[in-house]
């Protein structure tokens, strides 16, 4: 192990992806969480030597102690509630991660003079304007909304990171999340995937919530985790923000469509008012994600679909 990376948010869904991809490619890695909506069990495939987990709470100042490593090449700060379910629950925390902890995150990277990596997400874009949406879009965001805690708590984390940027000339990329989906994800986060593939399994319909002319980007989490490890390694990006997510626009009644093709059941839907500030659309414009990082998605929406199905099948023995 030849590289050091910290990750906070380290044991949910993506974070705990990640670590697999840094580990595969010989980074030892500091594994950070509170477990507020994370688990322990999402990293049990690595060894103490590949791996420190660290239960601790970013929004807090560490002591040498605490960290027990003498540098750092790399910090990624994913640790915040992702879904609507979470944060709403975790309002105060998640406002708290996205402010007070990005800026610990950053102190962090300012300490070991490592690259700095946010996530973001496409909700920075509130409910957009303008489709499909670029990284020059300032976005339509309520600022008082049940929303706002995650919506405006990115959108803090973003320029308090760039302020690192100009202020101490720190090397920062800025990562905007759209939909991503797969194995690890837990079933009762109120999320449109988990949701429907949970229902579809149970043989139950489909809560769409709205008339289902909605739209969502999916991306596969394999795919969403190899466009943060490009943004880690590729030099000369610093102080530039990259959609991270799949350009291909899905309704979600056709999504449900799909969900139900694949798990070989009739599809049946119960409809239900739309969430206050639900967006009505969602698609990533990657061209310079393509352009800057090399990246862009490999995986169906069918072929990762399967995979999420295989797994809320019998979660326990794969990773």
């Amino acid at each position: 192990m030849d590289k050091t990376a910290i990750i906070t948010g380290a044991a949910g869904f993506i974070g705990s992806h990640l670590v697999d991809k840094l580990v595969e490619n010989q980074y030892y890695v500091l594994a950070i969480d509170n477990l507020a909506t994370g688990t322990w069990d999402n990293l049990r495939q690595h060894t103490s030597a590949q791996v420190r987990r660290l239960t601790w709470d970013i929004t807090e100042t560490p002591d040498d102690d605490t960290l027990m490593i003498q540098n750092a090449d790399v910090v990624v700060h994913l640790a915040s509630a992702a879904s609507p379910v979470h944060y709403r629950r975790l309002a105060i925390e998640t406002l708290r991660v996205n402010s007070l902890g990005t800026e610990t995150a950053l102190q962090l990277a300012r300490k070991f003079q490592a690259r700095f990596v946010l996530a973001s997400t496409s909700e920075v874009y509130g409910d957009p304007q303008v489709t499909p949406q670029s990284e020059t879009y300032w976005g339509h965001v309520n600022p008082h909304g049940e929303r706002a805690c995650y919506d405006e708590g990115k959108r803090y984390a973003e320029a308090m990171t760039m302020e690192y940027h100009r202020q101490f000339d720190l090397d920062v990329r800025i990562l905007r999340f759209f939909n991503c989906y797969g194995p690890r994800m837990q079933a009762e986060d109120g999320r449109v995937v988990p949701n429907f593939v949970r229902q579809a399994l149970l043989g139950r319909p489909l809560t769409v919530y709205g008339n289902g002319q909605q739209t969502r980007s999916f991306c596969y989490v394999s795919d969403e985790v190899e466009g943060i490890y490009q943004a880690i390694v590729r030099r000369g990006l610093s102080g530039e923000v990259f959609n991270i997510g799949n350009p291909e626009e899905r309704s979600i009644l056709n999504f449900a469509e799909v969900v139900a093709q694949i798990a070989g059941v009739p599809l049946r839907t119960t409809f239900h008012p739309l969430p206050v500030d639900d967006p009505t659309n969602r698609c990533p414009n990657i061209d310079k994600a393509r352009k800057y990082l090399g990246w862009h998605p490999q995986i169906s929406l069918e072929d990762g679909l399967q995979k999420t199905f295989d797994y809320f099948r019998d979660p326990s023995p794969r990773n």
